[in-house]
Parts: structure tokens; sequence; C-alpha cells
């Protein structure tokens, strides 16, 4: 942990008290190493720092309840990561114990569950999760809601709502890599997509988590030339902006993956949204924010934590020091003069 002290707030006063200067700098050296060793804030840059049941994960989101963090990730049931200070994790369960009856029927061959997003709204968290088979867009969303993710609560339990939305051979778009946005007037939209057609976007229902019958449009925020590979949509609202963070290229390759992760932006969450040089997302555009490069390769399938103290990427690499296993991790979001994010792998 690395903590940044701010002498100023010591003040020229209190070096004045003392005669001898070099007993000065050792009090203000014991002061701050106290700060150090007492105030949880973490460094700009956890990933060095990350340890505990950090491998095989892939496709993160993240959420915080109370004083812990939990981040889920693919896996048959989705695996649930627990920690305190976002450095120290452990594997804390999973959220089905078997495959939904509904998912195995919906689509066949299913042998897990993949890429997940988890928001809270309505007085529940909102488990949405991916349904399909690898290179096919028979694929649907599916639905888990928990009044709490306290494992210890006697109201700690995942009930699984079923379908959301689902896509079929004919259709120009996959329903997988799910993520839920608000917009400004804290309406949950459900952006999606995978290769085909791009990401797309749909209204939900604040109640019912659903799709909302009261826009039943399909809007269309980015998509790429074939083979089209782009996917795993995350939108944050920021001052006067929606941010819409994707992944280009190729995941699930070990070290040879080629993911990477862009951004454009928008003033409307529907959009049109637009990299830094102007170039539409819808016609490829896309500002790279992360990149795969040295230990770390195809980094990606993103989430944002925002909190008062900064906006953290959440994201998986493959590490190469690892045979290329994929693995958790975290970097402080930098935005620059013209509000653009930038982030050190």
């Amino acid at each position: 942990m690395v903590y940044t002290f701010n002498w100023n707030l010591i003040g020229l006063k209190t070096i004045s008290m003392f005669t001898n200067r070099s007993r000065a700098v050792r009090v203000l050296f014991n002061l701050s190493l106290l700060v150090t060793l007492s105030v949880t804030t973490w460094s700009a840059t956890t990933n060095d720092e990350l340890e505990g049941d950090i491998r095989q994960v892939h496709d993160p989101t993240i959420i915080k309840q109370g004083e812990t963090y939990f981040v889920f990730s693919t896996r048959a049931g989705i695996a649930i990561r627990c920690s305190k200070d976002l450095i120290h994790w452990r594997l804390c369960g999973d959220v089905f114990a078997h495959l939904p009856e509904w998912a195995v029927k919906d689509v066949p061959g299913l042998r897990g569950l993949w890429a997940p997003d988890v928001s809270y709204f309505s007085g529940k968290f909102h488990l949405y999760y991916s349904v399909s088979t690898f290179g096919s867009n028979r694929s649907s969303i599916g639905l888990a809601t928990n009044e709490t993710l306290d494992v210890a609560s006697e109201k700690y339990r995942w009930v699984d709502q079923g379908k959301v939305i689902g896509s079929n051979r004919e259709d120009d778009w996959n329903a997988i890599d799910p993520n839920v946005a608000f917009d400004e007037h804290d309406q949950p939209w459900l952006a999606f997509g995978s290769f085909w057609g791009g990401i797309k976007l749909r209204k939900l229902d604040l109640v019912t988590g659903k799709l909302s019958s009261q826009d039943s449009n399909l809007y269309s925020l980015a998509s790429r030339t074939s083979p089209g590979a782009i996917e795993a949509p995350t939108i944050i609202r920021k001052a006067d902006y929606y941010y819409l963070f994707v992944s280009f290229d190729l995941c699930c390759r070990g070290k040879d993956s080629t993911y990477n992760i862009r951004v454009g932006r928008a003033r409307r969450i529907t959009g049109p949204y637009v990299d830094r040089s102007g170039k539409p997302m819808m016609d490829g555009g896309g500002t790279l924010v992360v990149a795969g490069g040295g230990r770390w390769a195809g980094p990606g399938h993103c989430a944002v934590l925002q909190e008062k103290d900064a906006d953290r990427l959440v994201y998986h690499a493959y590490d190469t020091e690892w045979n290329g296993v994929p693995t958790l991790r975290i970097s402080t979001i930098q935005w620059d003069a013209e509000s653009w994010p930038t982030v050190s792998n």
C-alpha cells in the first residue's frame, strides 16, 4: 500500500516547534509512517499488489456492499470473489449451484454461464448473465436477483428471474455480454452485444428489471466491419458525457489473445458515440484505453467502479508468465484535460 502524505497538512509552524531540525524530520517521518499504516487508501495502480484468488478470472464485474467489494466472473455457476480493500481477494462462492433449467432448454449444448453484470436498483441486486455457446448467436441474457450480498444474512438468496432477451440465427446481433447503465433520470438500460451487428441497447423496466414495454427500440451503439470483433460493452455516466467502453479483437486464446479496450462518448445514453478523433463508433471508431504488452496479453471485458476518490477499471488480462491464465486486473482511471480516460495496464 502506498499513501502520498501531504506535508502541507503539517505546516511550517509544526517544524518551528522543534529547535533541532533533524528531530523534527524524524517526528514528521514517523507521523507519515503512522498515516501510511492506518489509512486504507490504496495506490493509484494496484495491479502489482493484487493477491489471493485472482487467477481464472474472466469477464469481471464489480460492486460494493458495505465494506466489501464483490467481483462476479465467468464460471459454470458464476463465480463470486470478495475483498475488503480491492487488493486481497478470496473466492467466496457461486451464484448458481446448477445451470438454470430454462437456460439449458433455451440454448442446446450449454455448459456454463458467461460474462455477468451486477448492479443495484429498486432495492435489489441484479445479476444479468449470458447464456450461449462459443461462436453462436443463438443466445440469451438471464437475470437473477438478491436482496443482499452478505452470505451470512437470512435474506441472502439468489432468485432466478429467467430470460430477459434472446437472439437467434436470423438476428444480426448477439444477446450476450450484458451491462446495466443508468441515464440522467436513474433509469436502467441494458447494453449488450458481441460480433455480428455490434453493440446494442434496450431500455429496462425499473421495477421488474426486464425489458421496458414503453420503449421497444433496439438502439445500435457501436460496430466494426467483418469479422466484427467488438463486444463486452460498459457504459458509465460522468459529468456531461456517457462513456462506452468496449473490447476489440479476440479473447480466450491465452497468451495469444489480442483483446484491447476502447472507448467513445456521447451526450445521450442512446448515442451517437464518437472517439477522441470524432470517428463514430458505429463506423469502427474507438479510442485505445488499454492494450496488451509485456507480461499481460489481451486486456479486456472491463467494468468501471466509480467511487468518490477515484474511478477504477476492472478487467482481465492473460498472464504470459502463468501460461496465459486470465487474471484479475484493477487500474485507476486518469482523466485528461479533455475528459478522456487513460489507464496503465
